[in-house]
Formats: C-alpha cells, structure tokens, sequence
C-alpha cells in the first residue's frame, strides 16, 4: 500500500465522530490522520466556565479518539506556529478543519491558511458548525439580513445537506508526534470552587448529546412551542453546551426536527427556529462583527449607558432584592447555564431598570457560562438592550414580577435557587459553596431589599429612551 502523507484535522469546537465533514474526508482520504487541539490565542480569550467546560469536552473526545484506535495531539501556543511545527515533524502535506464564524476566529484561520499555502501544501476548512452557513441566505436585492423573520423565510428555500456518516476509524501514524496533556493546559484552574457543583449539571459528550437529543424528541418536542418559557417546567433541549463544543451537529438537530415536523409534533418548527436564530447570530456576526463589541445601530452611542459600578454588582451577585433575577443569576452559579427565558429577563432588569450597559452583562455572561456562544451572546444581548439588529423595542421593559407569576406560578424555580436566611434546598445552598469567597456572602443572610422600585426604574429607562430618541428623530423613525 502506498505510503501516504499525514492529514492533520485541527479540531476546534467539533467534538464529536458523527456528522463532522472535516474528520470524514480525511478518514475518507485514506491518509494517516492525526487529530490536534492547540490552545491558542482564540481559547485563551474565553472566560472560566467556558474553558472548564471545554476540558471537559476535551477530555471525553480523547476517550472517544482512543476507542477506535486513534489519540488527540494537544499542543498550546500560536495556532499557525504550531501546526508549521506539526507539518515539519510529521511530513504533513494537508491540514483540515472546521469553519469558525466568530470575528477573531475568522482573523485567526485565514492567517494560518495563508501561512499553510505559502508553503505549497493543502489548507482546508469544511462546514461543520452550523445548518446554513453565513453567505447562503440573501435578500432579494442580495444583501445580507438585517431582521430574522424574512432569513428564517429564506431558509426554507435552501436545500441542507445530508448527514455525513459516522467515523468509526482513523488511520493511524507511524509515529505519533510530541503531545502535551490535558492538566498542561490548565483550562479547569479557573472554577476551581463551582467545578464539582456544575459538572452535576452538565451533560458531557457526543454520546449523552445523542442520547438527551432522542429523549428531547420523543418526550418534549410536542409541547416545545407551548412551554419553553415556563421556568418551572423542563421543556427544553438542553443541548446548548453540547452545541457548542460541537459535541452534536446542528445539522442532526434540524434533521431531528423535520423528522418530528412530518411526524405532526407540533414544537417541531419551532425548535428548528431557535436553531435558526443560532444561525442568524453568525450570519450578522459573519457580516457585522462589529457586533460584539459595539453598539450595532450607532445611534445608540449617544445613550447614557451606566459602566460597571455597585449595582452591576450586586446583579452579578444575585443580590438585586428581585426575586426573580436574583434565581436566575444565582442558576448561572449553581448550574453554568441559565434558562433562556431568564437570561432575557436579566439582561433587561440590567439594561433598563438599571441602565447599565449591555456589555457589563455581556462580559460576565462570557465568564460563568458553560454554553457561552460568541456570537448568540452578543446578539441576544444587543436584542434585549435594543441597540442590536431586529432588536426587542426599548420601552419593552420586562416586569420581573409579572414575569414570575406567568412563568413561575408556583414559585418552583425560585425556590429551587434561592434561600437566604431561611436554610433552603441542598441545590440553593450550593450557591455559596460556588461563588468567590471575595463576595463574602451567606445563607444566613437576610434577603437583600430591592435596588429600584421596578415603577421607577421604568420610568427612568423610558425618560432616557425619550431624551435620546429626540436627539435624532430620523434614525429612530
């Protein structure tokens, strides 16, 4: 058999053997295939809980690389250095991955693709991370969207590739190269308190992502639609995690959905909008990364956003005295992740009743969570705080107590993660077993007074929506 050249698979967020474009068509390729993680510049920007929940990602796809035979080269340092190195040592003639989407990834691979081609030797990317990618969907006058509901619309006259079949072997090296380990990397050192409470849960692993995927479908989809705002029900996928660290396609989402869609679940559509939405929040960052750093529509530049101060602090805390948002942030703590429905209610208490800027929130969201997704945060903050494309009106000021007898009737999901001063639940007093010793907080506490009347931080919100409005009449016409 002829003595083929190595395939380097540079993987990134794509954890997993099924669906995955880039591992099948070097496996397909018939080459050596050598499997690498770098962390590089890119992962070292990501906050704690991200980086423990990518050690943990990490740290499954090893075993899932050794059951069929193969290993995952670990390495850290400039991703273009790195692989160079890679190519030397190895005799490597093509390196392969999936496409990133995000504004720094982006810069990121196409300084090493053209550093790899400035070589002569093959530099690859393939789809793999998302359903649609970002150049796909286009209005009439071909542009990129501005507003999800006609892109939503669009997609369904884009016809998704199938499913690439499973990798159930690799071709293997005659010699491995050097490898650091996982502990080399010290992703886990930052949640070196709340690790052991998140990791219960946390669902780890293209298996269980599978596994959850199939219970979703078969048991929640239906009522999908009807019930994922509830906070005191479980309605929803759970998937987010798995999503991002590419542990599950979203690609074998979608295709779950249609399956469920022509099998008359009614939730079916809806779920595949919100895989839709994920979608639309790489396409406006695709085609606007100014996004994630600034305020989308510039008119909001004007706007007399409050920078980081006592009050965001208290937010970040859980001790804003609203029960409510108190639970939701004090959730993030115990679990990593946080209900969808809550992360809008936060983000508008922090935005609106307390005037602060969005990207406060936006930050802290990039540190405590463990499904954190660049550019579904930055958009999904921007939408709530009406600076972003498509945005939630401004004067849609949500009303936490309000919010809380609608989808929180019988105050589950606020007892389930609040407790100060009168003992609690175990998973409620977790939350001081999680959080920094710096806050100084206790369970024997007394609960914390509001930071605002809510009728008067909506009043103030609207005042300073109406004095900047009427600075520029036209651009918010």
């Amino acid at each position: 058999m002829e003595n083929k050249s190595p395939i380097i698979v540079w993987m990134r967020r794509d954890f997993r053997l099924h669906d995955n474009p880039a591992l099948k068509a070097a496996q397909e390729s018939g080459s050596p295939i050598i499997p690498v993680f770098i962390l590089d510049e890119v992962i070292n920007s990501f906050g704690s809980a991200p980086k423990w929940r990518l050690g943990k990602a990490l740290e499954c796809f090893i075993s899932t690389l050794e059951a069929i035979g193969s290993r995952l080269m670990i390495k850290k340092g400039n991703a273009l250095e790195i692989l160079l190195e890679l190519i030397e040592e190895t005799g490597a003639k093509s390196v392969y991955w999936s496409r990133a989407y995000d504004p720094i990834a982006i810069s990121r691979d196409k300084i090493v693709k053209a550093g790899i081609k400035s070589i002569n030797l093959e530099a690859k990317s393939f789809k793999g991370f998302l359903v649609f990618e970002p150049w796909l969907a286009k209005t009439k006058a071909g542009t990129f969207f501005k507003v999800y509901s006609p892109m939503w619309r669009s997609l369904q006259d884009i016809t998704v590739d199938p499913e690439v079949k499973e990798v159930t072997s690799l071709n293997t090296p005659e010699e491995w190269p050097k490898s650091l380990n996982l502990v080399d990397l010290s992703l886990f050192k930052g949640m070196n308190r709340g690790a052991k409470i998140v990791e219960k849960f946390t669902t780890i692993g293209e298996r269980k992502a599978l596994v959850k995927l199939n219970n979703f479908v078969g048991k929640k989809i239906n009522d999908y639609k009807d019930k994922r705002n509830n906070l005191d029900e479980d309605f929803c996928s759970g998937l987010s995690e798995n999503l991002t660290y590419g542990e599950i396609s979203a690609r074998r989402m979608w295709f779950a959905a249609e399956n469920s869609k022509q099998l008359g679940m009614r939730g079916a559509e809806h779920f595949q909008k919100e895989i839709a939405w994920r979608e639309f929040a790489y396409h406006l960052a695709y085609h606007t990364p100014q996004i994630e750093t600034d305020n989308w529509r510039s008119e909001w530049n004007a706007f007399p956003w409050k920078g980081d101060c006592e009050d965001a602090e208290k937010w970040r805390q859980g001790q804003t005295g609203e029960p409510l948002i108190d639970a939701a942030m004090r959730e993030l703590y115990i679990t990593g992740k946080m209900h969808n429905r809550a992360r809008m209610l936060v983000a508008s208490y922090l935005t609106k009743h307390l005037l602060i800027d969005w990207r406060i929130g936006k930050e802290w969201f990039e540190e405590t969570l463990i499904d954190w997704d660049p550019a579904s945060n930055a958009m999904g903050w921007q939408w709530v705080a009406g600076s972003g494309p498509d945005a939630a009106p401004y004067f849609r000021i949500f009303n936490p107590q309000g919010q809380a007898e609608k989808f929180d009737e019988k105050r589950i999901y606020r007892n389930s993660y609040l407790n100060d001063g009168c003992g609690g639940s175990e998973q409620a007093l977790s939350f001081f077993d999680a959080i920094p010793k710096s806050w100084n907080l206790s369970c024997k506490d007394a609960y914390p007074k509001p930071l605002i009347d809510l009728k008067v931080g909506r009043e103030r919100a609207l005042l300073a929506y109406k004095s900047l409005k009427s600075e520029d009449n036209e651009k918010f016409s």
